[in-house]
């Protein structure tokens, strides 16, 4: 009997996955669904998932982290050789092997983890030669090229994001994109997956009204899929676009908006601090190699720090200008 399949293009790597029942892709179906590919070739990193009563909770190996993951709850996570294993007891745990596979085990109606899908991701994209991050993107107005804004949650990446993307600029992501910097210039693309809004956001950018229901989450936010989005600002497509900046986003003091150049390695270590994980035992391979593109990164674009004030939308202008300016010096 054939197994469940789905397959996913990541902008050059594929990303295959088979399950027991078709229910168990459900969350990666959910997430990637717009990079779907059918019948697509062998992939190049592959997940297997499938329900087990008894979990292997004790993989021989080293520990490297030993406690609670925000949302998700207490897990283990243990190196052995070529092997990643994130364990969180009595409901799921996954092996990721640097070859190119992955297993998931999930005990039958244990609450989900999103922790090992997102782990399992960043393997598949990190055989590839990327590295997903957490910054938003947008495209300049008229311009392929994407400016990435980062900040660690709940600084306002939500909120500037959608007051740029009512200025004309196009929103890639709000959270989450995916770098490559194989190339002499970097290149990013993003994660196509819906836009959490909280309600402080929806009384700043009045213009979202209509994309939004009457409930809200125990946080105050409720997910706008893009296809709502769509329909008053522009949604970028997830193909790659060159980077033109990278933004460190910050809230201003006394309300104003402005936008100031940010020293390099000022810009290197906010960004690592919020992408790269450490354990016990120090880097993790995959976390050395997300250290090396975010270094490769901030060596090659303009990085600036955005004081955003109590009218975001004044970004737009202050983005415009600068990277004219810097297209002009440039040029000369």
């Amino acid at each position: 009997m054939t197994r469940p399949s789905a397959c996913y293009g990541l902008n050059g790597q594929l990303f295959g996955i088979s399950a027991e029942r078709s229910d168990l892709l459900q969350d990666f179906d959910r997430m990637l669904a717009s990079l779907r590919i059918e019948n697509a070739a062998r992939p190049d990193f592959h997940l297997d998932i499938a329900e087990a009563d008894a979990l292997d909770e004790t993989p021989v190996g080293s520990l490297v982290f030993d406690g609670e993951i925000p949302e998700d709850g207490y897990c283990r996570m243990i190196t052995d050789g070529a092997s990643i294993h994130l364990i969180f007891p009595g409901r799921q745990t996954v092996e990721i092997n640097e070859t190119g596979w992955a297993r998931l085990r999930i005990v039958p109606d244990s609450k989900d983890a999103w922790t090992p899908s997102m782990l399992v991701l960043d393997a598949a994209l990190d055989a590839g030669g990327q590295h997903m991050l957490h910054t938003a993107g947008l495209t300049l107005p008229g311009h392929d090229a994407v400016v990435l804004i980062h900040a660690p949650s709940g600084t306002g990446k939500t909120t500037t994001s959608l007051a740029l993307a009512t200025q004309g600029f196009g929103l890639c992501s709000d959270d989450a994109m995916v770098l490559n910097v194989a190339s002499a210039t970097p290149v990013a693309w993003g994660l196509p997956r819906h836009v959490k809004v909280h309600q402080k956001t929806a009384e700043m950018i009045p213009q979202v009204a209509p994309c939004l229901g009457p409930s809200w989450d125990r946080n105050g936010e409720q997910p706008i899929s893009l296809e709502k989005l769509g329909a008053i600002v522009k949604v970028e497509s997830p193909t790659v676009r060159p980077v033109a900046a990278l933004l460190h986003l910050a809230r201003s003091t006394d309300g104003e908006t402005r936008l100031v150049p940010m020293a390099r390695t000022d810009a290197m270590v906010a960004l690592a601090m919020d992408n790269v994980r450490t354990g016990a035992t120090g880097l993790l391979p995959l976390q050395k190699r997300r250290l090396a593109t975010i270094g490769k990164l901030v060596s090659s674009v303009p990085t600036f720090t955005l004081e955003v004030g109590s009218r975001p939308a004044d970004a737009a202008e202050l983005i415009w200008a600068a990277l004219a300016a810097k297209a002009g010096d440039q040029a000369t």
